[in-house]
């Protein structure tokens, strides 16, 4: 697939956010996983998370909150790596997980809250 700006702009957010564990996914994906990068990397980092409206920390926070009503572990560790490098400090991620804890309940935020402890031991910000 022809790489574009989009591509380009997400391949460089992808690799500020996660390191270069964000972007090896990328760089080993076969013609089956590839569309799936492609998208992620073009959409997500390249178009949305670049847009102006809101910057990469706030964007960091409201994803954080999505995740951890989803009950997505794996993805709730990666995007707590990516705020703490966008700037989420490990007490907004507290408050993060206490507020969500009023609309998601006790039982899945307590799982979030265990996720979150070890992203944030993973990256030397706990």
């Amino acid at each position: 697939m022809e790489k574009d700006v989009l591509y380009e702009r997400g391949r460089q957010m992808r690799l500020d956010m996660f390191g270069e564990p964000g972007i090896a996914g990328m760089d080993d994906a076969d013609d089956f996983r590839e569309p799936l990068q492609d998208l992620v990397t073009r959409h997500c980092f390249g178009d949305v998370w670049s847009r102006p409206g809101l910057d990469r920390k706030t964007r960091s926070i409201i994803t954080i909150a999505m995740i951890i009503g989803q009950s997505r572990p794996a993805q709730l560790k990666n995007h707590v790596r990516g705020a703490v490098a966008n700037g989420v400090t490990k007490e907004e991620i507290r408050e993060i997980l206490v507020h969500a804890s009023l609309y998601y309940g006790l039982p899945s935020v307590s799982d979030a809250w265990r996720q979150c402890v070890e992203a944030l031991e993973e990256v030397g910000a706990y």
